[in-house]
């Protein structure tokens, strides 16, 4: 299918901070271990190949065995499951919440540009293989940000009251869910795939996580994608040295701290992404996940009457390492701890707070994965692509904000020129003489002077605005096509992958939207595609 692209930049959606990092800014390479070329590679192969034990090894297989034990998936990742018990087997890793019925379309980005970068490796480096792997977020117990997703404009929302690990979560009321959801699909075939799909995920399944893995399985199981649930006590137990030196020496709060402070040193607008705590864990029990602190000299649970002494804390981890959750700061660490990683892949934000743990991953001597900005995609029709080509709207000025985009246009097709730069330009000019005079004459002129300079430039913006209203109601048939266009396109002036669900463009594209994903989605060039299926 054709395809377009546009550089991250030129978007104006990210922030300053990616846009540096993809063109490798000399200023953030403190942040980040190797950045995602091919020969790069190479090296982090072998870093982690020495610091990855076979025992870790045997441990996940043994756990991912378990997880898939009441699942189909298919020869593919089943193999890839039983790879990772070899020394050559390696992973790449995107990580995501457990969005009701996948969530924003960017879900399937993340997964594709998973599966397609271990396809790249295999074929740079065929002595190794390498897993694509799904990290569910089981642990989250922020409901609010996962119970409902956009179909058409609409919110699907799941109404319940919730508390805990969202993994955990039971599945009840989601039938509600499903028959608000099932009327608006219309009749056809794929219309009653999504039915059968949301079915068998949410209605045949006790809680949210086993949901999303049945779901995430479906779509993407051909592919070999490995899906795993880390909260487990087996997986866990390997990090207990982790979770005993964060509660005893806070030292995630220490390092992550002191990076933050050189990232808010680097020149534009960095934002700091997430604030460490002095304890960046978790204690989860039954619909409970809440915060651990160390106040008065002891150990305890916010919002509860749980706590401990030091030697009784550190009882409790040996004895139950699955009680212990860790949070935004901790979890990437957790996650290199148990998986023979390689790369983690994520959005703009993602990547963002990854570099605020560089620093903490060198204390503690865990290899510190490449990062990798995830594919963006905006999918047009050919239709739609007519209809900019015949507006001769570029691809540039598509992802321009409502305002700025409208007025370009309106000035483009008009038929006088509504642009009063050359007017200010010599104003200025004019006042850079009368400037002159004040000096030489009276200096408290020079007040009179820029009040009427600013009195005159504002005079004529007023004009100019005035005429571009007037000539956008002359235009407004244009202007109402090209608006219609770009809100298709860019839904409540987002990033459509933001925004819209996966399952609208399934009912228009059906069994082929994953596979013209798979084909034309390359994870290693930097560059926001539009593809038109």
């Amino acid at each position: 299918m054709p395809t377009e692209s546009i550089s991250f930049k030129k978007t104006g959606y990210f922030s300053s901070l990616i846009c540096d990092y993809l063109e490798e800014s000399k200023a953030l390479k403190p942040f980040y271990n190797r950045f995602p070329k091919l020969e790069n590679f190479r090296k982090q192969i072998e870093e982690k190949q020495t610091s990855f034990k076979l025992s870790s090894r045997r441990i996940l297989v043994d756990s991912l065995k378990e997880q898939y034990s009441k699942i189909n998936c298919s020869e593919g990742t089943l193999q890839n499951i039983e790879s990772l018990a070899q020394e050559n087997t390696f992973t790449v890793t995107t990580g995501h919440q457990l969005n009701i019925f996948t969530g924003p379309l960017y879900f399937l980005y993340k997964i594709v540009s998973t599966i397609n970068l271990c396809t790249d490796l295999k074929k740079a480096y065929p002595n190794f293989n390498f897993v694509p792997v799904y990290w569910m977020a089981t642990e989250d117990h922020d409901f609010e940000e996962i119970n409902y997703f956009n179909f058409n404009g609409k919110k699907v929302h799941w109404n319940k009251e919730a508390s805990g690990a969202v993994g955990e979560l039971n599945t009840e009321g989601l039938n509600s869910v499903f028959e608000l959801f099932s009327q608006e699909l219309g009749v056809g075939k794929n219309a009653d795939f999504l039915r059968k799909l949301f079915t068998e995920s949410y209605l045949k399944h006790d809680n949210l996580a086993e949901a999303t893995r049945y779901l995430t399985n479906a779509l993407f199981s051909e592919y070999g994608l490995v899906i795993i649930d880390a909260n487990k006590k087996e997986l866990k137990q390997q990090f207990v040295p982790f979770i005993k030196d964060e509660l005893l020496n806070e030292t995630s709060y220490k390092f992550v701290s002191d990076t933050n402070d050189e990232i808010n040193k680097l020149s534009g607008n960095t934002k700091i992404q997430v604030n460490p705590r002095e304890i960046n864990l978790f204690y989860l029990s039954d619909n409970l996940r809440e915060r651990i602190v160390f106040e008065n000299e002891k150990y305890t649970v916010v919002n509860t009457q749980i706590s401990w002494s030091k030697e009784a804390l550190l009882k409790e981890v040996d004895k139950h390492p699955e009680r212990f959750s860790p949070n935004v700061i901790m979890r990437p660490l957790y996650q290199e701890v148990i998986l023979p990683n390689l790369c983690y892949i994520g959005g703009g934000g993602e990547l963002a707070y990854w570099f605020q743990l560089k620093g903490f991953f060198n204390k503690v001597e865990v290899p510190f994965p490449i990062l990798l900005l995830r594919n963006s995609v905006v999918i047009q029709t050919v239709q739609q692509q007519k209809k900019l080509k015949n507006l001769n709207v570029s691809k540039e000025e598509v992802f321009l904000r409502r305002d700025l985009f409208i007025n370009k246009k309106v000035r483009e097709i008009s038929n006088i020129d509504i642009d009063f730069s050359e007017q200010k330009k010599h104003l200025i000019q004019q006042f850079e003489s009368l400037y002159k005079l004040a000096e030489q004459t009276d200096k408290t002129f020079i007040g009179a002077v820029k009040a009427q300079e600013v009195k005159q430039l504002k005079g004529l913006e007023y004009l100019e605005n005035r005429l571009l209203k007037a000539q956008k109601r002359k235009l407004q048939d244009q202007v109402l096509r090209m608006t219609d266009l770009q809100n298709e396109l860019f839904p409540n002036q987002s990033l459509q992958e933001r925004n819209a669900n996966f399952s609208q463009f399934y009912l228009e594209y059906g069994e082929q939207l994953v596979p013209q994903l798979i084909q034309n989605l390359k994870p290693l060039t930097s560059e926001f595609l539009i593809l038109t299926l």
